[in-house]
């Protein structure tokens, strides 16, 4: 055994208290079993934008009790240096219903090793008593004004894994530079205090706060300033059905429908109960799409309901699916979701700013990031309002969305296409459990009319534009792959810079690389947008008005590609333009990707 992986074993059975995990360990050890061993010690969780996310299990490279005592010793100490303030104000803790049964681990048990190392010193935390959506987090961080937050869940991740979701004090997720003080702060705390193995302090603290019921309340209250239309609600005859896919959102879903005065949904039974094994799906993702929701379009069938509403496990996205007068049904897009929300967001504002609209229209705002669809941009050029695109995940647009609002900004609505919707501005995250109350006000409005969702969403593209997107991944295990995939790209004449100049016959006019910081419509070549290095994103423009992004995930291994085709006004051949668009699609998965040579698996999305 290498003297770092025998030094990397020491620390692990010297500082590891948990007894499942403890004996993983060693009894790897003793089979001399170091492949194993150098998987789960040799490399250590890397404390990103999104903050943690990893299998559960034994090992520095796992979620487990050693590595969340790690990871918060670091944040704690990190919001110690920030926040002055940290012992007046406090920090939240949340937890979905992950749990692996062979290591121990859970998402409560994590929650509340968090919180013991905050209280072990001196930190108040409010700490749920009860699972609850990840949107509960960042609402209580600006509800109660506090230093941070955590939310312990994988989201729509399999089951095997976990994560730790790390909020600032504005209740958006962390960006840089706290995202690299914080992991910095980490490596300087490794070995754990002998407070944080105090378990009982999450039960005997008097600065351990229970805010279940609290947030659960106020949470409720203020999502009633999203419904514009109780009396309608209070009359509709058209149903829905609802899916948490053995989440959270059950329960909470079925509060906000209360709320806005609606029929509550139909709930799938066999997924409306949290169970961390997901039985009934391969993905708990309804991203995914019809896969996800046959259960959902089932029991629609049968309750003549038109309308499918669909949470991920923690209840921060939302999926659509309206059964068609074929009886087929349509799975809509985020982008084509984002563009029915931000209508309809647009619309209630207007109703609610009656004659001031005009005079307020120059602030207001849309957000959505770069990767999503530009129809906010399409509608706010018509309607006067303003949009912007940020950089890829909510993290961007909820702190954003805050730096608008401490201008003294409105903002109505931010979405990305990987489902994700922020209606108002009481949670600055992705929030399912308020979309689905506000996505079933707009169906029943539109209902009451005698429009459906997909007549609507027509209407909206002939008023400002067809938009036809694309939007999928391929599988990928293997990084080296990934790197030199992205790094061809980046010499596709053999030079460095020379990016590919056409693809499938068409030219290309624009390249910006996200990784490097270029951009060649720039007069310098450098990107407005941040740049990263430590992921990959380059955005290819076409002569024919196509825009194509390649990205890889920061939490899955996937090669992600969205493409975009607009047309103007008064388009009125849709089929023609989704046509154009599936061709450069396919030659860019051709020409780019190579998927044969380089032993990538293509999924299909939604």
């Amino acid at each position: 055994m290498e003297n770092d992986l025998k030094c990397l074993l020491r620390l692990w059975l010297q500082w590891d208290k948990n007894e499942k995990t403890l004996q993983t360990i060693a009894a790897l050890e003793q089979s001399g079993n170091l492949e194993e061993l150098r998987d789960r010690l040799g490399s250590r969780m890397e404390f990103g934008t999104a903050g943690l996310r990893a299998p559960m299990g034994a090992g520095f490279s796992r979620i487990n009790d050693l590595t969340i005592i790690q990871t918060t010793q670091g944040f704690a100490r990190y919001l110690e240096q920030q926040c002055p303030d940290l012992r007046q104000k406090g920090v939240v803790i949340g937890f979905d219903a992950r749990a692996d049964p062979p290591s121990g681990g859970n998402s409560l048990r994590f929650a509340k090793i968090a919180a013991v190392v905050f209280l072990s010193q001196g930190i108040p935390v409010f700490l749920f008593s009860k699972i609850t959506p990840t949107p509960f987090v960042p609402y209580t961080i600006l509800h109660h004004k506090l230093s941070a937050g955590i939310m312990i869940t994988a989201s729509h991740n399999p089951k095997q894994d976990n994560g730790y979701k790390a909020y600032w004090g504005n209740g958006a997720q962390i960006i840089p530079p706290h995202d690299g003080g914080i992991a910095r702060s980490i490596e300087q705390n490794l070995e754990p205090w002998a407070e944080s193995w105090d378990e009982g302090l999450a039960e005997t603290s008097p600065l351990c706060k229970d805010i279940y019921d609290e947030i659960y309340r106020d949470y409720f209250r203020d999502l009633q300033k999203l419904c514009f239309y109780r009396e309608v609600n209070t009359k509709a005859s058209l149903r829905f059905v609802h899916t948490s896919v053995h989440g959270v959102g059950h329960v909470f879903v079925q509060s906000a429908f209360a709320v806005f005065g609606l029929d509550l949904p139909a709930a799938v039974p066999e997924q409306c109960d949290p169970d961390p094994e997901f039985p009934t799906v391969i993905y708990p993702n309804p991203e995914e799409g019809k896969g996800v929701l046959t259960l959902s379009m089932r029991l629609a069938d049968k309750k003549d309901a038109r309308v499918i509403l669909a949470n991920d496990p923690d209840a921060d996205r939302l999926a659509i699916a309206e059964r068609q007068e074929t009886g087929d049904w349509r799975v809509f897009t985020g982008n084509e979701t984002g563009a029915l929300l931000g209508w309809w967001s647009f619309e209630c504002w207007r109703k609610g700013a009656g004659a001031a609209t005009a005079a307020h229209l120059p602030d207001v705002y849309m957000l959505a990031s770069t990767v999503s669809s530009k129809i906010l941009s399409a509608i706010a050029s018509q309607e006067g309002f303003k949009f912007e695109e940020t950089l890829t995940g909510f993290k961007w647009m909820g702190n954003r969305a805050h730096e608008l609002m401490d201008k003294g900004k409105i903002v109505l609505f931010a979405f990305e296409e990987a489902i994700g919707f922020m209606c108002g501005t009481t949670v600055l995250d992705k929030d399912g459990v308020s979309a689905a109350a506000v996505a079933a006000e707009m169906a029943v409005f539109l209902a009451a009319q005698k429009v459906t969702l997909a007549q609507q969403l027509q209407n909206i593209y002939d008023k400002y534009g067809h938009h036809v997107s694309q939007t999928s991944y391929f599988i990928c295990r293997d990084p080296a792959t990934i790197t030199r995939l992205f790094n061809r790209l980046r010499s596709f004449n053999g030079t460095a810079a020379s990016y590919p100049q056409c693809c499938g016959g068409l030219d290309i006019l624009h390249v910006r690389d996200l990784t490097t910081g270029y951009d060649s419509s720039k007069p310098d070549g450098k990107a407005i947008l941040p740049s990263s290095s430590s992921s990959q994103m380059i955005t290819f423009t076409f002569s024919n008005g196509c825009v194509a992004t390649m990205r890889t995930s920061g939490t899955e291994p996937k090669i992600k590609y969205y493409t975009e085709l607009c047309a103007a006004p008064g388009h009125n051949d849709p089929i023609g333009l989704s046509k154009e668009l599936t061709r450069v699609v396919d030659d860019i998965i051709k020409e780019f990707f190579e998927p044969e040579k380089n032993g990538l698996i293509w999924r299909s999305s939604v």
